[in-house]
């Protein structure tokens, strides 16, 4: 018993008691009089104490709710640690029909697939994509975005893996709502020299002045420069600013040619991508602004 409770946290279940451990119904009874066994819920006790860490509250609720059950939702993103806010109530799902009592939300689902299952840290967990979907039909939009962020902060985003699930769940609540927020992860559909002549196409049919390319000023070379303005447009991709030295030259950069009186504003591929008419907007006023100063 002991063995297989530092194994999960300090917590088994009776079924784990009485089936692989040997314990009879009687002598579960017995430990839990005299203190060895503490009930968290029904059919769940902490081995020992009751002094059970976060992770082991966790498992205590999946265990609570029977064969197959995963953490899941909020619950699910503390543990893969996208989310900062504690787990409780502990949000599990289980494949058939129970009823859930504080400070356990019960929810069903059909159709779990083994890429829907994980083990975190001993913890039987919806996997990340699923974790992400669950939550995109409860969260608020800028909510889901932070755990995108966390999620790829911490290597732990795949995006074919969220593509794929996605897929295949038609008709989820958070199925709209995740698929708008993977717009920023996919790469657009146009080259870098694509971007620069789609940018300069956007430029023209806005009616603005069209701006120098490549011109040279302060040692660095401007994508797009309107020199009565003073005023340039970095054209980024993420592929070409991923790195820590490039996000050090980036700042650097900007930081000289504002002390040369030129103002930088930065235009990304796939921003550009889904809304060029906004961008075009802002970089109209920008222009306006400045002719202002």
């Amino acid at each position: 018993m002991a063995a297989l409770a530092g194994r999960q946290h300090g917590v088994v279940s009776i079924r784990q008691l009485t089936g692989p451990l040997g314990y009879s119904p009687g002598a579960v009874a017995r430990a839990t009089g005299a203190g060895r066994l503490h009930r968290l819920h029904r059919g769940v006790y902490a081995v020992g104490h009751t002094r059970i860490s976060d992770r082991g509250r966790c498992l205590a609720a999946v265990l609570a709710c029977g064969p197959g059950a995963l953490l899941s939702y909020r619950s699910a993103a503390w543990l893969w640690g996208t989310s900062r806010s504690g787990p409780a109530p502990f949000d599990v799902t289980a494949p058939v029909p129970r009823h859930g009592r504080p400070p356990i939300r019960l929810h069903r689902a059909r159709g779990l697939t083994a890429a829907d299952r994980a083990l975190v840290e001993g913890v039987p967990a919806t996997s990340l994509p699923r974790t992400l979907l669950d939550n995109a039909s409860v969260l608020r939009s800028r909510q889901l975005e932070r755990q995108l962020e966390r999620a790829e902060e911490l290597r732990l985003f795949d995006l074919r893996a969220v593509e794929s699930l996605l897929a295949r769940t038609v008709g989820h609540p958070g199925h709209g709502r995740l698929r708008r927020a993977l717009e920023l992860y996919r790469e657009p559909p146009f080259t870098r020299s694509e971007f620069e002549l789609r940018f300069l196409a956007a430029v023209a049919a806005a009616g603005l002045p069209r701006p120098s390319t490549g011109f040279n000023v302060a040692g660095y070379e401007l994508d797009a420069y309107w020199s009565r303005e003073r005023f340039a447009v970095e054209l980024d991709s993420f592929g070409t600013h991923g790195g820590r030295a490039a996000f050090e030259r980036d700042r650097l950069r900007q930081e000289e040619l504002k002390l040369a009186g030129i103002e930088l504003t930065r235009i990304t591929d796939a921003r550009f991508h889904r809304e060029p008419a906004a961008v075009l907007e802002r970089v109209s006023e920008l222009l306006a602004q400045r002719r202002g100063d």
